[in-house]
């Protein structure tokens, strides 16, 4: 019963709204002008007039022609903003994809000349063993040279304290030239130091630069290492 009532009501006030628009639109229409529908949040049309009322000036509306014809429509601004933001989450998404896109192209060029470059250089394997040999080894002698530099810096660093502690313990007076070789002396050793790390580190990578180069180009010329062979056994063993 209640459910009826509610029907019976909506349908009342649908009626109601459908006339007080046609005989606005009447009355628009012997003056020639229009017509502005309002809706609430839930898109249903509220009220009609030459003007929205200043309570619903952030609604969704639509414009009639004195004859009712929707001539114009309106988003509220709530879904103004909302289709605003997607539209700006679907242009970032875009601009992502094109980027991505970009950097993958970029990449395959960059790929394609290291490839032309690669196989322009060596003509087989053992060339890329050689000269793999020969950076390994300037970068050994870099390091040889660093830690010779490394140890005689520990040990100037080492007799200058020595000397400085000795003349602490007489009191005898320390020339400030001792003082200052003794600072630049442990200054080079640590600077030696950290140069030997870094050399060690770059023939850790030379190293592995070469190991990826040799799998390249392998790749690029479809070779791989040939399998192992099975060792055909003795003809005698054979008759047995």
């Amino acid at each position: 019963m209640l459910e009826n009532h509610r029907a019976f009501a909506a349908a009342a006030l649908s009626i109601a709204l459908a006339a007080f628009i046609a005989g606005t639109a009447m009355a628009q229409s012997k003056g020639g002008g229009k017509i502005v529908c309002w809706k609430d949040k839930s898109g249903k049309v509220v009220g009609c007039g030459d003007r929205v009322p200043p309570e619903y000036e952030d609604s969704a509306t639509k414009e009639l022609d004195a004859r009712g014809v929707t001539r114009k429509t309106t988003e509220s601004a709530a879904d103004e903003a909302k289709r605003a933001a997607e539209d700006a989450k679907q242009a970032k998404q875009k601009e992502g994809v094109t980027r991505q896109r970009e950097e993958e192209n970029r990449l395959a060029t960059v790929q394609r000349r290291e490839d032309a470059a690669l196989l322009a250089t060596f003509s087989n394997e053992q060339e890329i063993d050689r000269k793999r040999d020969r950076d390994l080894e300037e970068v050994g002698r870099q390091i040889s040279q660093l830690q010779a530099a490394q140890h005689n810096a520990a040990e100037r660093a080492l007799d200058l304290k020595g000397r400085i502690e000795a003349g602490e313990k007489t009191k005898k007076p320390v020339s400030d030239f001792f003082k200052d070789e003794a600072v630049r002396a442990e200054s080079d050793r640590v600077r030696f130091e950290k140069g030997i790390v870094a050399k060690t580190k770059e023939k850790e990578e030379v190293a592995k630069r070469y190991a990826g180069m040799k799998q390249r180009y392998n790749e690029l010329l479809g070779t791989r290492a040939p399998a192992p062979t099975a060792v055909a056994a003795p003809a005698a063993a054979a008759k047995k």
